[in-house]
């Protein structure tokens, strides 16, 4: 049995915003860890930003070797608070369940995600999200950013709005 199979993944509680302090102590000293991240938009300033966060907020992952690796330096690392124990032992986090999270690491940040849905200008869309929600309109031009232009009749006018594509979709004929 090789070093990879023997090496389990354990759950490292980590100081209140500190979980990438942590990630890089750890690995500087050698250690096998992983810090789940994922894209979440913020209101910052009045302003909507796209930020990369934990995907759990003061945990990461690490592998070690039960019994082989010293776990001593792990709580003395800076941005450590512990590892969590059940009991006297490290509590251990399901294998398939970080593997699963590390395949699954750019769709959290939206790195290979991409838009889904490309609009044709004069194609008719519905809005489904946002302060605009139910109404219907007609695309405009579409250049592959986050937002669309797209023309809505309000009040008796037609009026062109950006709008973000996320919030539309094609309607049916």
């Amino acid at each position: 049995m090789t070093r990879h199979t023997k090496a389990k993944w354990y759950a490292v509680h980590t100081k209140p915003k500190q979980e990438k302090v942590a990630r890089e102590n750890l690995e500087r000293q050698g250690y096998e860890v992983f810090l789940p991240l994922i894209k979440v938009k913020k209101r910052l300033r009045g302003k909507w930003t796209n930020r990369i966060e934990p995907l759990f907020p003061r945990y990461l992952f690490i592998r070690l070797v039960m019994f082989e690796d010293n776990f001593a330096p792990i709580r003395s690392s800076r941005g450590v608070h512990e590892l969590v124990r059940f009991g006297e032992y490290p509590a251990q986090v399901p294998g398939d369940l970080v593997a699963a999270l590390i395949a699954n690491q750019d769709n959290l940040l939206g790195l290979n995600k991409g838009r889904q849905t490309t609009f044709k200008k004069g194609e008719k869309v519905a809005v489904i999200e946002g302060p605009l929600k139910g109404l219907s309109g007609i695309i405009e031009n579409d250049n592959g950013e986050e937002r669309v232009m797209l023309m809505l009749n309000l009040l008796g006018r037609d009026t062109v709005l950006k709008i973000e594509a996320d919030n539309l979709v094609k309607e049916s004929a």
